[in-house]
Order: C-alpha cells, then sequence, then structure tokens
C-alpha cells in the first residue's frame, strides 16, 4: 500500500492523452513492486 501513496491518489495531466500515458506508467510500476511480492517457488527432492 505504501507504493500506491507515493504514485499518488489524483492525475497530474491535464489532456487526455497525457493522462493515458500516466496511468500506464502507473501500472507499469505497480506491477514491478507486485512482482517482488510473489513468491518464487521451487521443487525440493
Amino acid at each position: 500500500m505504501h507504493c500506491v501513496k507515493l504514485l499518488g491518489q489524483s492525475l497530474m495531466a491535464r489532456d487526455f492523452d497525457r493522462q493515458v500515458a500516466e496511468l500506464q506508467v502507473r501500472i507499469a510500476v505497480f506491477n514491478r513492486y507486485t512482482v517482488f511480492g510473489i513468491p518464487i517457488t521451487e521443487p525440493v527432492g
């Protein structure tokens, strides 16, 4: 939740195309943080 707050609650851009680009960047950053939280499973034996 900390990284979501770092990304901000509202959009900074005024133009619609820039808002779309800003959201895509936020989603990409958020997905990178999500990858760090997924455990890596390895077979034992």
